[in-house]
């Protein structure tokens, strides 16, 4: 177990240099500049500004400040909100999108646990295949277009949720919906095939032939033998839930880390950019890891070493 929590870490710290390095050298081979969209300023006054924050050095002492920056934890100041710092902003918004994450990530895993068991248990019946139609529907749903389509329906037409805005649970019902659609969409199509291989197993066969009750059966059988795969897909997912959907922020008007990586992006804001891009990263590693975890506790066979 120690030899395995060693990799890890120094798996999960290999990870976080590779992204840091990657997103340092693009932000700096991007055409344009931070303060390129600024009013023309007087080039004593560009100068002025590259030196405060370092511009002007060479790229390879910007890149060793950075990780030294990194290392002792201080992600550097923005450069668009010049009295905070990208640490504050952080620590600011991504409670905000943890909490639309968590709700949304909790929704996910309801909707797919029943929609799957439900298909899998009524093979090829119209309830299956309306399962299956439903979750095709929401894989292949953008979620700019979900989100303007339950907008239009239950705000503008039905008038019975706020269109936009955050701190009501109201409010927070149909961004948790546009968050949670696609995810649960696709773990409910994965468990629902590895369900149907699962069914057809000698295991099963025997279970049934004891007389075993088919939802005892499909729960505690077939269910425990068929989430390894879906596991392995909730790593990246509860990462992309937990940080928030960059889209679903945005066109909620939701206060996130999400919206103010896209205002950084179009403002050019390199440590906002950086600092978002290894916060998602860092939760990204640590929830593979729990995954890892997870897998020795689902199936027994599965040994962490």
């Amino acid at each position: 177990m120690a030899g395995f929590l060693l990799r890890r870490l120094l798996y999960a710290i290999g990870t976080l240099w590779v992204v840091a390095s990657v997103t340092f050298v693009l932000m700096r081979v991007t055409p344009g500049g931070p303060f390129d969209r600024e009013r023309r300023l007087p080039p004593e006054v560009l100068a002025n500004i590259a030196a405060k924050y370092h511009l002007d050095d060479p790229w390879f002492q910007q890149y060793l400040r950075y990780l030294k920056e990194i290392a002792q934890g201080d992600l550097g100041p923005s450069y668009k909100y010049l009295d905070r710092s990208v640490g504050d902003i952080i620590l600011t918004t991504f409670p905000v999108s943890a909490s639309l994450g968590s709700v949304a990530l909790l929704a996910t895993l309801v909707l797919a646990l029943c929609a799957g068991l439900l298909a899998a248990s009524s093979r090829d019946s119209w309830i299956d295949r309306s399962c299956l139609f439903i979750a095709t529907l929401g894989i292949a749903l953008p979620h700019f277009i979900f989100g303007a389509g339950v907008i239009w329906l239950f705000s503008l037409q039905m008038g019975l949720l706020p269109p936009a805005g955050w701190g009501s649970l109201p409010a927070l019902i149909l961004p948790t919906l546009t968050l949670a659609a696609a995810p649960a969409a696709y773990l409910a199509s994965l468990l629902r095939s590895t369900l149907l291989e699962t069914l057809d197993d000698d295991f099963i066969r025997t279970a049934r032939a004891k007389g075993l009750p088919e939802s005892l059966v499909l729960l505690k059988h077939a269910l425990s033998n068929s989430l390894i795969p879906t596991l392995s897909a909730l790593g990246p997912l509860i990462a992309a839930m937990l940080t928030g959907s960059f889209v679903v922020e945005y066109i909620f008007a939701i206060p996130g880390m999400g919206r103010f990586f896209i205002t950084a992006v179009t403002d050019r804001d390199y440590p906002v950019i950086m600092g978002v891009t290894l916060v998602y990263t860092t939760i990204l590693v640590c929830a593979n890891f729990v995954v890892d975890l997870l897998y020795s506790w689902v199936d027994p066979r599965v040994k962490v070493s």
